[in-house]
């Protein structure tokens, strides 16, 4: 009888304990349909009884990879499918646990942690790639580059007996001090000092901290300076923005570039246009005198300004970049004088703020040559001579000025004849130190035109007492600087004990000074 027939003639089970169920000679829990001899040697039926077999053995193949490893003593190892299910399967256990080994190196005791998730468990049938390259895949480690100092725990050492290991070590101490060299400013350049294993002491690595903060405050005062002071060939954003009203209200047709720069003031050539009052003529050129708002510059001046008894009251009142306004009105002052006097001088326009526009002295943009860079002829040398020796005497006794920086630099030879220009230092003869100034400007002048062959030009001594009216009989200069000092300190003793000495020019007619 075969075994179909006989699983048919088995009565049904009913329900028994669990033991029975599990019993190899215990009833089936599912009885089987019956068929025929012809349908058990049917080829089709075969395939489709082993199909449901291996179905009942392997559900999915995800399922399948999460549970243990299944080997070839529990399952029918003659699928090719399933042996290669079975290596795809094992393969991606090896991956995974390659990837937790990354993952636990390069985390190590950091708080923040990176997970390889969306890395793990590659699709079976998508990995073609050999060996070798998977594991440079999954290698997350460059060979290249160097592997920073590792982290102290928080109890302070590491290791045990012998190779106990402080955080006070000198290696260690090193290199985490050449690793902290990152955290400076990007402008403070440091080098790879990690990769090579540059091992720097506290002493050194202090001083580098010390020198990047120093680096870094000094370069952001360097960018505010350039922010709000003029610069060499270039005006700050305030002084653009009174260059611009100044173009905008027609007062100046254009500006045309720099002509001249200086430790004091930088000077720009406009064209001159139209004014807002008919009395007032604006030339056809014109020269803006930009005073530099930097302090620097100022700092050794400030005698030229404090003592001069016209600005001495309000000089202890400003505070310190005021006074650069100050200076630019005080040349203002100067020149309208000069030019009452008819002193040939550049005629103020406009003063505002430290921005002086003034009349510009040369023709098509071209300034006219400074006395110290034109060659001129004998007679012209000597018609100079006698003109500057006219203007001092004139500055002296009729603007009740000392130019106090007289030489052939501050002097320009235009049309024939000499013109005077930056006078913003001058002070009154009254001045402290007024006479020592003008002795000074005898000595340029006079060196200058002995050089330039000129014969009749005095010596310093009979050119001060030319100008200034004073017989001072010297035999050497010493004594002739004494006599000065000692006029000096008895004019200042005067001008305490008897207030201010009343000038002949009370009132100068300045034009206005427009000031926001």
């Amino acid at each position: 009888m075969d075994s179909v027939g006989v699983a048919a003639a088995a009565p049904d089970a009913g329900p028994g304990p669990a033991w029975q169920s599990k019993c190899p000679w215990g009833a089936p829990s599912t009885t089987s349909i019956s068929c025929s001899l012809a349908d058990v040697m049917s080829e089709q039926l075969a395939k489709e009884l082993q199909l449901e077999e291996e179905n009942a053995a392997f559900p999915e193949v995800v399922a399948a990879a999460e549970g243990p490893f299944i080997t070839g003593e529990n399952i029918d190892t003659s699928s090719d499918l399933m042996l290669a299910q079975m290596l795809q399967m094992e393969f991606d256990r090896e991956y995974d646990a390659q990837l937790r080994r990354e993952e636990k190196k390069i985390n190590g005791d950091s708080k923040v942690s990176i997970s390889f998730e969306n890395y793990r468990k590659v699709h079976p049938y998508d990995s073609d790639s050999s060996e070798d390259e998977v594991d440079w895949q999954d290698t997350r480690h460059d060979p290249y580059r160097a592997d920073k100092p590792t982290t102290t725990p928080r109890r302070g050492f590491i290791g045990k007996g012998k190779d106990i290991t402080t955080k006070h070590d000198e290696v260690v101490c090193g290199r985490k001090n050449t690793a902290r060299m990152e955290n400076f400013a990007p402008e403070f350049q440091v080098g790879d000092g990690i990769g090579m294993d540059l091992k720097l002491s506290n002493q050194v690595f202090n001083a580098l901290k010390q020198h990047a903060y120093s680096e870094e405050r000094r370069s952001a005062r360097l960018h505010e300076k350039k922010e709000h002071s003029t610069a060499e060939k270039a005006v700050d954003p305030k002084t653009r923005l009174l260059l611009y009203k100044m173009v905008n209200s027609g007062m100046l047709e254009t500006i045309t570039g720099c002509i001249s720069t200086g430790k004091e003031s930088v000077v720009f050539h406009a064209y001159g246009g139209k004014s807002a009052t008919e009395d007032k003529v604006i030339p056809p050129e014109c020269a803006i005198k930009v005073f530099k708002t930097t302090l620097n510059e100022f700092k050794n001046r400030d005698k030229y300004i404090k003592d001069d008894y016209r600005f001495k009251d309000r000089f202890s009142k400003l505070n310190p970049r005021k006074i650069i306004r100050m200076w630019a009105e005080k040349e203002m002052h100067n020149l309208t004088r000069m030019q009452n006097a008819g002193i040939p001088c550049p005629q103020v326009v406009i003063l505002k703020k430290h921005v002086l526009v003034m009349s510009f002295i040369g023709q098509d943009q071209v300034p006219a040559p400074k006395l110290k860079d034109v060659t001129l002829s004998n007679e012209d040398m000597k018609k100079a001579y006698y003109q500057i020796l006219n203007m001092m005497q004139q500055l002296y006794r009729e603007c009740n000025l000392v130019h106090a920086d007289l030489s052939e630099y501050n002097m320009l030879w235009h049309d024939g004849k000499v013109w005077l220009i930056d006078v913003s230092q001058s002070v009154e003869p009254t001045h402290p130190h007024g006479l020592e100034f003008l002795f000074r400007d005898c000595r340029n002048v006079s060196q200058f035109f002995q050089k330039g062959g000129v014969a009749e030009a005095l010596n310093e001594r009979e050119l001060f007492n030319a100008v200034s009216g004073l017989n001072i009989t010297a035999d050497n200069e010493v004594d002739f600087q004494a006599e000065i000092e000692a006029l000096e300190k008895m004019n200042e003793n005067h001008v305490q004990n008897h207030g201010k000495k009343l000038s002949t020019f009370s009132s100068d007619g300045d034009p206005p000074i427009y000031d926001e």
